[in-house]
C-alpha cells in the first residue's frame, strides 16, 4: 500500500512538475540567485536545465524540487524508523543519519535510471520506489 501511495505521489509531482514548466516563461534577464550544492540540489539544477527552463522559471524549478527532495527523503526515513520500531531518540539518531545518507542514495539511484534509460514520469517513479527501498 505505501509502495502505490509513493507511487500515485510520483506520477503526481511528475505531472504538476511538467504543467507548472510549461505554464511559466522565462523572464529576460533573470538569473537563478541561489547557491547550488549538494546533491538533491545538482540533481534538481540537472532536470531543469534537461527541461531547457532558465531565469525565474528555473528558480522557481529548482526550489520547489529540492523542497520535494527534502520532504520525500524525510518520509521515507520516518517509514523505515516505523518499520523497524524505533521510538525516542533512536528514531531521531536513525532519521537525521538516514536524511543525511539520502543525497548519495538518490545519485545511486539516479544513475541506475540512467542505466535503465528511463525518462519522465518512469524515471521519477523509479527513482523514488529505490531511495525507499535503499
Amino acid at each position: 500500500m505505501k509502495q502505490l501511495i509513493t507511487l500515485a505521489a510520483a506520477l503526481t509531482l511528475a505531472i504538476s512538475t511538467s504543467a507548472f514548466a510549461t505554464s511559466h516563461k522565462e523572464a529576460p534577464g533573470m538569473a537563478a540567485s541561489a547557491p547550488m550544492a549538494g546533491g538533491a540540489m545538482s540533481n534538481c539544477d540537472a532536470k531543469a536545465t534537461e527541461k531547457k527552463l532558465a531565469g525565474a522559471a528555473k528558480t522557481s524549478f529548482v526550489k520547489k524540487c529540492e523542497a520535494d527532495a527534502g520532504s520525500s527523503a524525510t518520509a521515507a526515513c520516518e517509514a523505515k524508523a516505523s518499520e523497524k520500531k524505533l521510538a525516542g531518540a533512536a528514531k531521531t539518531s536513525f532519521v537525521k543519519k538516514c536524511e543525511s545518507d539520502a543525497p548519495s542514495t538518490m545519485a545511486a539511484c539516479d544513475a541506475k535510471a540512467a542505466e535503465k534509460k528511463l525518462a519522465g514520469a518512469a524515471k521519477t517513479s523509479f527513482t523514488k520506489k529505490c531511495m525507499a527501498d535503499a
